[in-house]
């Protein structure tokens, strides 16, 4: 495939998802992960896994860090480019066009209803691409205990008015990852130079 067509495609798929996808970056993650991992096969179930951690991790929209990755890793800078401006480009002249007119916008009856329907639609999807990504997820005992804790915790903190950002259960997470690596290493070092004994 010529870089061109290479591109060209890259520029209409994240085109394509900026357009269509209502409910901001975790509603797109689906989406990303059947055009890329499952359709177009850029991107491996682990590797699609990796992004989404790493995306929501670093600043920016996720949508954004995702579509930047894909485009960098099959088409180099210029992908990059291309992908981050294709995805931000329709959601870009939307907003504008909807700033220009948007209290008289709701006020239409049936925009207001149509908005209700994609909130709903919104929810599934990302209740979708949770989904999807915790089949993919290694089941062991530290992934599960780390997923019901922040469950718990989120429906606790939600129930009793506490505000508790997403950015910690990231870092939280990423800290008790750091640890258990550690103690894993730790340990095989341990091992391995007793056998060496």
């Amino acid at each position: 495939m010529s870089k061109f067509k290479s591109l060209c495609i890259l520029f209409f798929s994240m085109f394509k998802i900026g357009l269509f996808t209502f409910g901001g970056g975790y509603a797109m993650i689906s989406i990303f992960e059947n055009e890329f991992v499952s359709k177009k096969k850029w991107l491996e179930n682990d590797e699609f896994l990796d992004l989404i951690a790493i995306s929501e991790s670093t600043p920016g929209p996720i949508a954004i860090n995702c579509s930047t990755y894909i485009g960098y890793k099959s088409n180099g800078l210029l992908g990059a480019i291309i992908s981050t401006l294709a995805m931000c480009l329709p959601s870009f002249v939307i907003i504008f066009l909807i700033s220009l007119f948007f209290n008289a916008f709701l006020e239409i009856e049936w925009i207001a209803n149509a908005f209700k329907g994609i909130q709903v639609c919104v929810i599934y999807l990302i209740f979708s691409a949770g989904l999807k990504m915790f089949k993919q997820v290694k089941k062991n005992a530290f992934n599960i205990i780390i997923f019901i804790a922040t469950i718990a915790c989120t429906i606790t903190f939600g129930f009793l008015s506490i505000k508790f950002s997403s950015i910690f259960y990231i870092l939280i997470g990423a800290a008790l990852g750091l640890i258990l690596f550690t103690i894993q290493k730790i340990k095989n070092k341990n091992t391995t130079n007793k056998e060496n004994k």
